[in-house]
């Protein structure tokens, strides 16, 4: 009878202790994740299980943090119930040995899918049905260079994340938009450094670079050719982070990035870059080159940045090969204009990705392969290289927030190649040619 009162009240105490140290240890394991001691990989499964572990995805072992997480459980249990708790404790070191047994994550794969999409569109044309729409591969700036390469070769571009500070890009967007300001771009009220649309205006009156028709007000244009020389824009393109990246990436020892950069700006239902390859464009020359798709600011899914056909570098490539072969007769000048009889008249390939997809994928380029679109939740310090042969085109910008997407477009060749010297000549002007 008395040894059954003591075994009762024993173990109502070992409950008590066992549920107040696990609601102490997820107090601490909460402000563990919140300071960033812990991976999202690893504090879920600590969340299921009630304990903590190393940090198994970049196998930095035990944080500060995480030991404080994990100390409550131990001081509590460890010393106060003596023989019963160490039952407790066992179990604990079990499930953490099978934690730190499990086979390390790359830091490169460690990224959040979410499992949908937003309803995507191009300039025209219907939306993009959810199985057409895919999700790019995000990489960390950790990942090896190897690794980094052979990504690139496979799929046609390479999405880094954090290539440089995200406060140096916020800089450059926030002194875009004081240059544009006077313009009447911005909802009243609103910072320039977020650079809010106001609505209450005609998006086509403030259609920015690679939209179809550009603004009649020649003050807004002329800001449109003076942004490409402001300070700010030059501190960007010269960033040492992003050259050193390209010159690493690439295996060179100097880069040449091309005069003629491409700053646009995507204000929401307004009219943006068409479905294209940049080979089109930059014709001449033997040499290849990178394209380094910069967004400037953060960029939802449907705020205006690119998509890019999955797998399409080969199709690329085969219809390049199809324009050239029509224009044998052309002369030179004719042949590498990227406006030529052949082209549409922008030089697009299209401007409704659902016909595109289509006619890819029933014509003599596509092999009747289904390809989706790949889109990418950006963010200011991110970067997007990709293939010259790469089809790819803009998102139709339908940012909740009422967001302008800014990007640049930067293409690189490595120093003494043969390359397209039209776009050597001049910073971006609207009756370049090009």
């Amino acid at each position: 009878m008395i040894w059954g009162l003591r075994f009762k009240r024993w173990w109502f105490y070992v409950q008590s202790c066992r549920k107040g140290a696990q609601k102490e240890g997820l107090s601490e394991l909460q402000r563990a994740r919140s300071t960033g001691a812990l991976s999202g990989t690893t504090s879920m499964g600590i969340e299921r299980s009630y304990f903590v572990g190393v940090d198994v995805g970049l196998r930095q072992g035990w944080q500060d943090e995480a030991y404080k997480a994990q100390k409550p459980l131990a001081r509590t249990c460890g010393l106060d119930f003596h023989c019963a708790s160490y039952l407790f404790l066992c179990q604990i070191r079990s499930r953490m040995a099978t934690t730190t047994q499990s086979a390390p994550v790359p830091a490169h794969e460690l990224v959040y899918e979410p499992e949908s999409l937003p309803k995507l569109r191009s300039n025209y044309g219907e939306y993009l049905d959810q199985d057409s729409v895919g999700r790019m591969k995000a990489t960390s700036i950790e990942t090896s260079m190897e690794e980094m390469r052979r990504r690139f070769e496979q799929d046609g571009y390479l999405f880094v994340r954090n290539v440089m500070p995200r406060d140096d890009v916020f800089d450059v967007r926030q002194a875009y938009f004081e240059h544009l300001e006077l313009t009447g771009i911005l909802k009243p009220g609103t910072s320039p450094r977020d650079g809010i649309f106001d609505s209450t205006q005609d998006p086509v009156v403030h259609n920015g670079v690679g939209g179809r028709d550009l603004p009649e007000d020649r003050d807004r244009v002329d800001r449109l050719v003076t942004a490409h020389t402001h300070p700010m824009y030059n501190f960007l393109l010269e960033h040492r982070k992003l050259r050193g990246f390209v010159r690493e990436f690439m295996g060179w020892e100097r880069d040449v990035l091309i005069k003629r950069t491409l700053l646009r700006h995507n204000v929401p239902n307004g009219f943006s870059t068409g479905i294209h390859y940049d080979r089109i464009f930059l014709r001449q020359g033997e040499a290849e080159f990178l394209t380094a798709w910069v967004p400037i600011g953060d960029c939802s899914p449907e705020g205006g940045g690119l998509m890019y056909m999955e797998d399409s570098t080969e199709v690329g490539k085969a219809m390049e090969a199809d324009f050239m072969e029509r224009a044998a007769h052309f002369t030179k000048e004719e042949r590498i204009n990227g406006f030529n009889a052949n082209m549409a008249k922008d030089g697009q390939l299209s401007h409704d990705v659902h016909a595109l997809s289509a006619e890819i994928m029933d014509g003599k380029f596509g092999g009747g392969k289904r390809r989706r679109w790949l889109v990418g939740d950006f963010k200011a310090g991110d970067v997007v290289f990709h293939n010259p042969y790469m089809i790819h085109g803009a998102v139709k910008n339908e940012d909740p927030q009422g967001r302008i997407r800014l990007a640049t477009d930067l293409r690189f060749y490595e120093e003494g190649a043969d390359l397209d010297t039209r776009w050597m000549r001049s910073v971006w002007r609207p009756d370049d040619g090009l």
